[in-house]
């Protein structure tokens, strides 16, 4: 087989490499631009997995590779001088250089054709490179072949706004990857730091572009530049200069990182993306090499394989993408937090700010952290729980189980039981099936339980079987409810008030067409819809009307009838509903609202409607009890629908109004919307709101596991954790965690009843995690 390598990086020249172990015959080359011993990095960053790889596929290159790397456990943090410091995270890092040396001698020595100082252009696929039989693209984040076939290879680029260069020097901020943090009159500025070698270690610089531009370095050569950014880091490189290796690039050595997914990487059934080309990931978790390795080792594989070149090229990417978009998730997650530096900077004391960063990318978890340095991470715990209880604290205190008030209304921890329609009402009277349901949740140890969307009318159901309060006779069940809760568990009742809107009269889910969401009920059992216009949700849905004033004035009295029959069933806490294309988020969000009127067009006019309903609802609701509202923080339709910065807006609105706290969710506004969910894939918006605009936030969406909770509280990004799907499965998940992590303490409310139950879980999960903890001792050694 004739291959060609366009690109000789670490992962063209690994696949060059992988393919002639394979098969001696096979006829490669690889093509580079620049010169055998340019490079323009200083070091990369491995991980133990990926050597594992590589001696696998190559033993003598690893073994060059291997003997040459720098190991350090240690991550230290410095803000504005200040130290934070945890051990155990065990990284490997390379210069780059030298690892292209290596990699340029195995290749020679099994007979690959390099040429160097070699262009190639997009033509030369159909041309010079026509009787190939493969041709492997990996020039990089800008590739110019990629560039040239961007439809072909489904790329989308998205050129991120800070600004950072790559720079070296001979402090070698030994046994530490080191990050460092510094103030400047401009604003906020930072560097990563990592020893590759025993002299040099890389320095990047980063920085938001208002900084950048403060600070003039779009006017100043590589040099002047580099020695900017020594001045401000002088304190940490001990008289050691700043080096720059850039002399090649044309204007600023300051560059945007592109954010490169591609969701073809096959085109004709020959020419394949590797590596960068590909997709990249951003340099805040340093997986981009190992990426682009891995690609060329499984590339290498399918291609040996029996399958015809175009299907084993296909089963390549099958194989690959899942790995990559995981990576590029986490990589995202790391980005967008450099992104928001600043606002934690201000907004997080040293050690929570610390734990902030080492959790950026979402891989890293509060458990994983225990196994990393238990000592740092109890640490961590008694500082939170000091902090949020005003004492000093000689216990640590799991996040989740540390008190938390909204207003004057105390929860004993962060655990809350999400609303979830049960569609399971008979003309919206909650009975004995409800009655069980909550009961259920409530002895299950969360601090706070939710009801589903209560509808304030007969026509605000989204379907026949939801639950209202509407009449007395919903309002005496709901009461029943609510004193069980309160007389036999300690956690607190909301209930969440709405209407349905354009979404209203659909079949209840388990009798859906198929191929529909949000199917409508036959014509003979419909009912009339409102909504901010007369638009329908799906084109199989019925068209609302367009609420006017004297509508809108019904309504609102709806909602505050609603809201005295709540506090009259002794809820605790009341929610309205402003999310997920219901009646009060059509107003809010452009894709429903197409009003011309007073209610329509600015965010200031969407809004107005829904805050007079709030603002109704505060009123008559007695002002020792908080309340909340839930938002779509994001439509996940582009520039037409909310995105995050009005959603700060619109937090701030309600908040002004009155809001304790908002309950941040996203999207359902319609089904055309693309949201990218993955795990605490919402938890960003929260974040956003909480440290921006300083307002108490809930956190949901696709979070279940105690990892999950534990993280998101100690790292700042919400005040409360909504589990919905986690508590259907296990309506004691508060209780399950308090066994898994061995607590008994404050925050756990034990069921006298079944303490012995608690007791057994307890002694069960404590010798699993004791067996699991010896076992990762013994693959550790």
């Amino acid at each position: 087989m004739k291959i060609v390598c366009l690109g000789g990086g670490p992962s063209g020249l690994y696949l060059a490499i992988a393919m002639k172990l394979k098969n001696a015959s096979h006829e490669v080359a690889v093509y580079e631009r620049n010169r055998a011993d340019d490079t323009f990095g200083w070091g990369v960053v491995f991980s133990d997995q990926t050597m594992e790889n590589l001696q696998a596929v190559d033993p003598a290159s690893a073994s060059a590779i291997n003997a040459e790397f720098i190991h350090w456990d240690m991550i230290d943090c410095f803000v504005s001088g200040k130290l934070e410091r945890s051990d155990g995270h065990g990284f490997i890092g390379l210069g780059r250089k030298r690892m292209l040396e290596i990699l340029h001698n195995r290749a020679a020595e099994l007979g690959v054709a390099l040429h160097f100082e070699t262009e190639f252009e997009p033509e030369d696929l159909d041309e010079r490179f026509a009787d190939a039989d493969l041709v492997v693209v990996a020039d990089g984040l800008n590739s110019r072949i990629r560039n040239a076939h961007l439809k072909e290879f489904e790329c989308e680029i998205d050129v991120r706004p800070n600004k950072f260069v790559w720079l070296g020097t001979h402090q070698t901020f030994r046994d530490a990857f080191t990050f460092i943090f510094e103030e400047t009159s401009a604003g906020w500025i930072w560097a990563h730091a990592y020893q590759f070698d025993e002299n040099t270690s890389t320095f990047i610089v980063e920085c938001n572009p208002a900084v950048y531009d403060a600070l003039g370095f779009d006017t100043m050569s590589h040099a002047e530049s580099a020695e900017t950014c020594r001045k401000i880091f002088a304190a940490y490189l001990d008289g050691h200069e700043l080096m720059t290796n850039s002399a090649h690039v044309r204007g600023s050595a300051w560059i945007n990182f592109p954010s490169v997914l591609c969701r073809q990487w096959v085109k004709d059934d020959r020419v394949v993306l590797i590596g960068d080309a590909a997709h990249t990931a951003h340099f805040a978790i340093g997986s981009g090499t190992k990426l682009g390795l891995e690609d060329a080792i499984t590339l290498a594989q399918h291609v040996n394989s029996d399958l015809p070149i175009g299907e084993a090229l296909k089963a390549y990417q099958a194989e690959r993408e899942v790995e990559a978009l995981r990576l590029q998730n986490a990589a995202q997650n790391a980005m967008i937090w450099f992104e928001n530096t600043p606002r934690y900077l201000n907004a997080f004391d040293l050690k929570q700010f610390y734990y902030s960063l080492l959790t950026r990318s979402q891989r890293v978890s509060h458990e994983n952290l225990r196994l990393r340095d238990k000592n740092w991470l109890e640490e961590l715990e008694k500082h939170l729980a000091q902090k949020t209880q005003g004492v000093e604290c000689k216990d640590a205190v799991p996040p989740l189980f540390l008190p938390y008030n909204i207003g004057s209304m105390p929860l004993i921890n962060r655990v809350v039981v999400s609303p979830m329609s049960m569609y399971s009402a008979e003309d919206g009277l909650p009975d004995d099936w409800h009655l069980v349901h909550y009961g259920s949740l409530a002895k299950g140890g969360a601090g706070l339980v939710f009801t589903e969307m209560t509808d304030v009318s007969r026509d605000a159901r989204i379907t026949p079987g939801c639950a209202g309060i509407w009449n007395d006779e919903q309002e005496s069940a709901w009461l029943r409810i609510s004193r069980f809760v309160h007389t036999h568990t300690r956690a607190k009742f909301v209930m969440q008030l709405g209407h349905a809107g354009a979404k209203g009269a659909t079949k209840v889910p388990w009798e859906w067409h198929p191929d529909r969401l949000d199917d409508p009920l036959d014509p003979e059992d419909n009912w009339p819809l409102v909504s901010a216009s007369p638009l329908p949700y799906d084109h199989y849905s019925v068209t609302p009307t367009q609420l006017d004033r004297g509508g809108m004035d019904n309504i609102r009295e709806q909602f505050v009838a609603a809201t005295i029959r709540a506090d009259r069933a002794e809820f605790d806490m009341l929610e309205l509903h402003a999310a997920h294309g219901y009646l009060i988020a059509s107003f809010i969000t452009p894709i429903l609202n197409k009003r011309s009127d007073e209610y329509g067009g600015s965010l200031e006019n969407r809004l107005r409607f829904p805050l007079e309903v709030f603002s109704a609802m505060r009123a008559a609701w007695p002002a020792h009890k908080p309340m909340s509202v839930r938002i779509s923080a994001h439509d996940w339709m582009g520039e037409a629908g909310v995105e995050e910065e009005e959603a700060v807006e619109i937090a701030r609105a309600f908040h002004g109004a009155g809001a304790d706290i908002i309950d941040v969710s996203s999207g359902q506004t319609c089904h055309e919307s693309q949201p990218r969910p993955g795990r605490m894939f919402q938890t960003p918006l929260s974040d956003q709101i909480r440290n921006v605009a300083g307002i108490a936030t809930l956190a949901v969406g696709n979070i279940y596991e105690v990892d999950h909770v534990n993280s998101i509280i100690a790292a700042g990004r919400a005040d409360l954790v909504c589990l919905a799907r986690a508590h259907l499965a296990d309506p004691n998940w508060t209780m399950r965690a308090a066994a898994q992590m061995g607590y008994t303490g404050p925050g756990v409310s034990e069921q006298k009843q079944y303490f012995m139950g608690y007791r057994q879980l307890h002694i069960n999960l404590q010798r699993e995690a004791e067996a699991a903890l010896a076992d990762h001792k013994v693959r550790l050694n």
